[in-house]
């Protein structure tokens, strides 16, 4: 099945015209060429301002490709023949329905789309040409190194270089950080692509090096020094770039929508800290926009925030003083600037690889409504940890981060090496977390459920890091998981949060939370070993542990059935029947051989003993909070019938856990 994943990225990669009824049509003859002449008399006439007016007004014959070379000229009509030099002049030309095709190279520049498309069918598309390698970089190289002793060497770069924007005096600040008692700034240095870590004081840099290569920076009224450690490499005979620019593909305005965005490489952006109360600015960001199409990009090495799909900008960004009621007055101001189904989100994140970034691969407060964040590879996030959120915890960071998840699907996504997986930050209502792969998220949980009233729906998953789920909501369905680490289950008495009218961003109360409400059905739970369980069970009074015992102390009862527990993992209290099979241990574990993931796990003819039923929006019934059902983000009812690789499953008596009818004994199950 995963193989069958692949093969279909790779035919949508190659497939220019996939999602869009008006691509243009390639055609070696561009219209403009027809006005080429005349085109270029007017510009000499009245400067390029006649120019781009011109080729506006051609527009009227119909949607046109745009081609982009590094061998271009910005002075050419944009045709395959004579291309544009950089994606910049393209936008200026663009309008909805055409498509900037661009072709193999680097480009040095900050896209800044100036407008949108009209509707799905007439966006403006983004394009890297069809089998070469488009690279998109905030950096620039920077030569004239100087030796100052052994590997360390200093570059002094006039201030001027940086334009408006200099990232190596611009700190990284905002609600709920934490800089761990020293300075952070957006800028970086990269060795061949590669980062180097910022120092706390010069000092550090002109010791010998360590395991970690550090830099540091000094902006004075003139230049610009940097200090950096190459280990054994002279830097004026290697790439060396640092960071010039905060963004790489981002609208410096909202409303901006309909664009696609597909099939490029995005590096090296001084990206700010994206709390969920400021504007936030990622590598590419949607700038609260609706219906952008991103996909299969590689998107790595932003000093923040990878993808953004948040807010917009304005004079209260950062004065929340941390607290849930600066946040709510942040929801009451969005609903006020038209946070609404009509205007905002309807996203399709798909198939791009986002890694090494220092605060979350993918963040969106508000703006990630009726999106779809699906196929994604996300990995190395917030490894670095220099770093961190309020209270020196891991607040804000996440493979992927998003405040109000509202009709929002995420499914099929590879999720590893981050500080945690997948954090859904209040208003998750008629979400629905589905098919993902997360694993060796170590130093947190693979999923944060965070003052949410629900419905939410979280379904045929496989959560194998040490701590499977934070539990601090309400409201929430748990069906055919496989939850292989601790689950914590905490009420949250001291702040009220909204919720909603179905499918809808209108705030219907406020309320706090005070745990339970939740469904469990047909999940295997498991723990690393019997002794491991029981001394997680040693403290009834703490509620974190293995199984779902963890909730007997909650005001709200749980829904459960259906469910394994294996290696001493304890049902919940008032459950019916569990299954809690004797000397069997799954001993779950990944094993990645090149692209392949396979889940090692063994497993008995125990399974089919579970007292499962088939999940539907009639069995979950309603979240106690919203009062509302457990149904598709179209208003229909749902059923759970379908694995983790799409099989179709019993519905008289579909298998426990996230595989219908996986088989018996020592498994090894290719799940991406």
């Amino acid at each position: 099945m995963s193989t069958d994943i692949r093969r279909i990225r790779l035919v949508r990669a190659r497939d220019p015209k996939r999602d869009e009824s008006r691509l243009g049509t390639p055609n070696n003859h561009s219209p403009l060429q027809a006005v080429a002449q005349a085109t270029r008399r007017m510009s000499h006439t009245h400067g390029i301002g006649a120019l781009l007016l011109l080729m506006l007004m051609t527009h009227a014959a119909g949607a046109r490709e745009f081609h982009v070379s590094v061998n271009g000229d910005d002075k050419n009509d944009g045709s395959s023949s004579k291309p544009l030099k950089t994606i910049s002049a393209a936008v200026q030309v663009a309008q909805a329905g055409d498509v900037i095709l661009v072709h193999a190279g680097t480009y040095r520049e900050r896209v800044t789309p100036l407008r949108g498309g009209e509707s799905d069918a007439k966006r403006i598309v983004y394009q890297a040409a069809p089998g070469e390698k488009v690279v998109l970089k905030g950096s620039e190289v920077v030569r004239g190194w100087q030796k100052v002793q052994e590997d360390t060497w200093k570059a002094v770069i006039p201030n001027s270089f940086f334009g408006t924007f200099n990232p190596y005096q611009d700190l990284i600040h905002g609600d709920w950080f934490s800089p761990k008692g020293r300075n952070h700034h957006t800028g970086a240095v990269y060795l061949k692509g590669h980062w180097l870590t910022e120092a706390a004081k010069l000092e550090e840099v002109l010791k010998p090096i360590g395991k970690t290569p550090l830099w540091f920076g000094q902006v004075d009224d003139t230049n610009t020094t940097l200090w950096a450690q190459f280990a054994g490499i002279n830097p004026n005979e290697s790439e060396v770039e640092i960071n010039v620019r905060q963004t790489v593909f981002y609208p410096d305005k909202p409303g901006i929508n309909y664009l696609t965005v597909r099939g490029f490489t995005m590096m090296h952006a001084a990206t700010p800290w994206a709390p969920p109360t400021a504007e936030q600015i990622g590598l590419l960001g949607t700038h609260w926009s609706k219906g952008w199409i991103i996909e299969d990009n590689e998107i790595r090495y932003s000093t923040c925030v990878g993808v953004t799909l948040g807010k917009y900008g304005d004079q209260w960004d950062n004065t929340s003083q941390n607290t849930a009621t600066g946040y709510v007055e942040t929801i009451n101001r969005a609903l006020k600037n038209g946070w609404s189904k009509e205007n905002i989100g309807h996203h399709v994140v798909r198939n791009n690889r986002i890694s090494d970034c220092e605060q979350a691969g993918i963040v969106g407060s508000l703006g990630a409504v009726f999106s779809t964040i699906t196929g994604n590879v996300i990995h190395d996030i917030h490894i670095r940890q220099l770093f961190s959120g309020a209270r020196s915890s891991d607040l804000e960071m996440a493979g992927i981060k998003i405040h109000a998840a509202i009709d929002t699907e995420i499914s099929h996504n590879h999720i590893y090496r981050t500080c945690r997986g997948i954090w859904l930050d209040w208003m998750a209502q008629g979400t629905r977390v589905t098919r993902n792969l997360l694993h060796d998220n170590n130093s947190s949980e693979d999923l944060f459920v965070e003052v949410d009233h629900g419905p939410f729906l979280v379904d045929n998953n496989l959560f194998l890091s040490p701590t499977s789920l934070l539990d601090m909501s309400e409201g929430g369905a748990y069906v055919h998981n496989l939850i292989a680490g601790r689950i914590s289950s905490r009420p949250e008495p001291g702040r009220e949060t909204p919720y909603h009218p179905a499918h809808s961003t209108a705030v219907a109360g406020l309320t706090t939370i005070k745990g339970g409400d939740d469904r469990f059905y047909n999940n295997i739970i498991l723990a690393p070993s019997a002794e491991a369980a029981a001394r997680a069970a040693s403290n009834p009074r703490a509620a974190t542990g293995y199984g779902l015992w963890v909730y007997d102390a909650r005001e709200y009862p749980l829904q459960t059935g259906g469910n394994v527990y294996y290696n001493g993992a304890r049902p919940y209290a008032k459950e019916v029947n569990p299954l809690t099979p004797a000397g069997v241990d799954p001993k779950p574990r990944i094993v990645e051989e090149g692209d392949h993931v396979f889940l090692q796990v063994t497993l008995g003819p125990e399974l089919r003993q579970a007292a499962t039923k088939l999940v539907t929006t009639e069995l979950l019934g309603k979240a106690t909070v919203p009062k509302l059902a457990y149904e598709n983000a179209d208003g229909t009812p749902l059923t759970v019938d379908t694995d983790y690789f799409g099989a179709k499953r019993n519905p008289a008596s579909p298998s426990a856990g996230p595989f219908e009818n996986p088989g018996s004994g020592d498994l090894r199950l290719e799940v991406w």
